[in-house]
């Protein structure tokens, strides 16, 4: 199992709420739906409409440069390579959509028309890159709903790359928040571009939309949006400490409202949770029987630190359990996969990272592993 799909096993844990401890009530907020996520977990602190299906706006392109990010990441797209505004993407300056203006033909690199999407919300760029990567529009919108199935935005369809009014296009605050944990997660080494506070190209600079950015340190992105369908909207990410949430707010009534809503959201995440340290990665956690193999046994334990979030003053009772695959055999790599570590609160389960293999196990020769068949026909008698 790769990172990649470990995080997307964590986002299918269920949502809970915390019996023991009583918390404050999450702020009353004027919008149409919103959600607060711990990025570590995937777990939803609070939320309201949290899987009603809205537009949403320009948080699409989240989508759309998350595709982007994976390309260049894979080697698919290079940084630098030039990308032509065809007229079928190129923006006329209309007020009723933003736009990174690249001339009619010109073209810009990969990495500036990612700038220009994340940075200054470009439906021209967007397009451009659709067009780019898939040949068109709507192919392209087909890739995104294949990779939104992919990381489990389970309610989410997409018409087009940049969240423009379309009949059939829907997003819910929770699905753009695993979108939001994903981009920081996959994205790491491009997802500082959604802090920057403004980009120029063609000689026009553009500042980010994102309020939040000029105002409170601990925030580094994500993306606004906004349409008379959809409202005012944004999806936020602040860190502070070892603790990283994600807000996303659907059809708030202004632009002010949407940033002084995930204000008051964030504060009461900051002031009513806590992220503790459970378990550090690489080191040996158990050591396993493995069948057939060189060794008999393999060190067991995670690849990734292993943190959780939950009501301030309930670490203490935090309760960890292995969980590890019965009957390993050989081979073995190293990181492989072989079970999983699960932390519980008052009987419920608010984690669980996958446990892996330390080391690798080679496979056992013939008569080595005729031994072991003879040894587990006896074991399965008894």
């Amino acid at each position: 199992m790769t990172h990649k799909s470990a995080l997307a096993a964590l986002l299918l844990l269920p949502s809970f709420t915390y019996a023991a401890t009583v918390l404050s009530a999450p702020p009353e907020l004027n919008n149409k739906s919103y959600v607060l996520m711990d990025y570590e977990t995937g777990q939803i602190l609070a939320s309201k409409n949290e899987n009603e299906k809205l537009a949403p706006a320009s948080m699409t392109k989240m989508m759309t440069s998350y595709l982007i990010e994976q390309k260049l990441l894979s080697g698919d797209l290079t940084e630098n390579e030039k990308v032509r505004m065809n007229e079928s993407a190129w923006c006329r300056g209309s007020s009723t959509e933003s736009c990174m203006y690249v001339p009619l033909n010109g073209t810009a690199t990969a990495l500036e028309m990612l700038r220009g999407i994340i940075i200054q919300s470009g439906n021209d760029a967007s397009k451009a890159m659709a067009e780019h990567i898939a040949g068109n529009e709507g192919t392209f919108a087909h890739m995104m709903n294949e990779e939104a199935k992919r990381i489990g935005m389970t309610n989410t369809s997409f018409i087009n790359a940049t969240g423009m009014p379309a009949e059939g296009h829907y997003s819910t605050a929770k699905d753009m928040a695993t979108l939001a944990q994903h981009i920081i997660h996959d994205s790491s080494k491009y997802y500082p571009i959604y802090s920057e506070k403004e980009f120029t190209f063609n000689g026009i600079k553009q500042g980010n939309r994102n309020a939040l950015l000029y105002t409170d340190p601990s925030v580094d992105g994500l993306k606004t949006g906004h349409t008379d369908e959809a409202g005012y909207c944004l999806t936020t990410s602040a860190k502070r400490g070892p603790m990283r949430l994600i807000s996303v707010i659907f059809g708030a009534p202004s632009m002010n409202e949407r940033a002084s809503q995930t204000r008051e959201l964030l504060a009461w995440g900051y002031a009513s949770f806590e992220t503790v340290k459970v378990q550090p990665a690489n080191q040996v956690l158990a050591k396993s029987k493995v069948w057939y193999g060189k060794t008999n046994d393999v060190q067991i334990g995670l690849a990734e630190n292993f943190n959780v979030t939950m009501p301030k003053g309930e670490a203490n009772a935090i309760k960890t359990q292995l969980v590890v695959q019965p009957k390993l055999t050989a081979p073995l790599k190293k990181g492989q996969v072989v079970g999983k570590y699960v932390a519980t609160l008052n009987g419920k389960v608010i984690a669980e990272k996958p446990l892996v293999a330390l080391q690798a196990v080679e496979e056992a020769g013939f008569f080595a592993k005729m031994i072991d068949h003879i040894k587990q026909f006896f074991s399965n008698l008894f």
